[in-house]
Formats: structure tokens, sequence, C-alpha cells
């Protein structure tokens, strides 16, 4: 139950549901709705009244947190694209500029419906000079990832010794 926790006492804070089951996906920009001329339009009943968008992808993890990086070293760390709609989708990614060491490495093409793909985030540990803390240079950057019907943002963050 929502209203008692594991113990059986009553809760004194609402629970959070997490965005997926709310039918909400974070850090996404939806575009502008444009008709496909050339997908074509499934109709099968039980699709017929269904409420979410049976399009789009979905980031495993939706965040990177790099934590506590030596200055001078490269690091790297996988992020999973899925594609959760019921047709083949494409994306590209808009690789982050120079001065933050971020880039973006994956396989360009087509990702079929159910069927994911990686993306290597790399990142090459360097201080520039910018927001300093107690001896630790922090890195922050939304990576941009264009898809067919929403531009998603994946946040990148590290703290650079």
């Amino acid at each position: 139950s929502l209203l008692v926790n594991a113990a059986g006492q009553p809760r004194k804070e609402k629970v959070r549901l997490p965005s997926s089951i709310q039918g909400k996906k974070p850090n996404s920009i939806p575009h502008k709705k444009i008709e496909d001329p050339v997908a074509g339009k499934v109709k099968i009943s039980s699709l017929a009244k269904t409420k979410q968008p049976l399009t789009g992808f979905h980031l495993i993890p939706p965040q990177v947190t790099f934590g506590v990086l030596k200055e001078g070293c490269t690091y790297t760390t996988t992020v999973i694209l899925k594609n959760i709609g019921i047709n083949f989708s494409r994306f590209r990614v808009k690789q982050p500029p120079p001065h933050t060491g971020l880039s973006v490495m994956y396989t360009p093409g087509p990702v079929a419906a159910g069927l994911q793909v990686e993306l290597e985030i790399e990142i090459f540990a360097m201080a520039i000079g910018g927001k300093s803390t107690d001896g630790f240079e922090e890195v922050s950057h939304d990576i941009e990832i264009l898809t067919e019907t929403e531009t998603l943002l994946l946040p990148v963050r590290a703290n650079i010794l």
C-alpha cells in the first residue's frame, strides 16, 4: 500500500513514483508533430486505445556521474539507448564541445523496435579554470541525442582533482 510502509506504520511522506510509471520522460524535449508519409500506421485493435506514444527511445541510465577523476586520465562508461517504439527509428548524437573533454562513440544507423544500441561516453579529465570547489573542478554538460520524435538530454557530471 502507498499509505503504510513495510513495517505497517503510516508513511511520513508521499511515495514518489518513477517517471517511467507516470508516463513521463525526464530530460527530453518533444519535437513538433510532423506526419511521416513513409512510415506505415499500425492498425491493431490492442493498440487502439493506448495513451502513451508508441515511439521513442529510453536511456539506461538516465544520467552519468563519473565522480572524482584524476586530471590527465581518460575514463569511459556505457549508456544504453533502447528503442521502446513499435517501428524502427533513427537517432544521432550532437557531440559535446571539445573544452568539456567529453566525446560520444556509437554506431549510427536505424534501431529496430525493442532493440538497443550502446553509447560509449568518454571523458578526458582536464582542468580548464572553471568552477572550483575544495580543489575540485566541476564538469557538467548535457549531451543532446536527436531522435525522430524528440531530443533526449543525457546529463554528465564529474569532479576533476
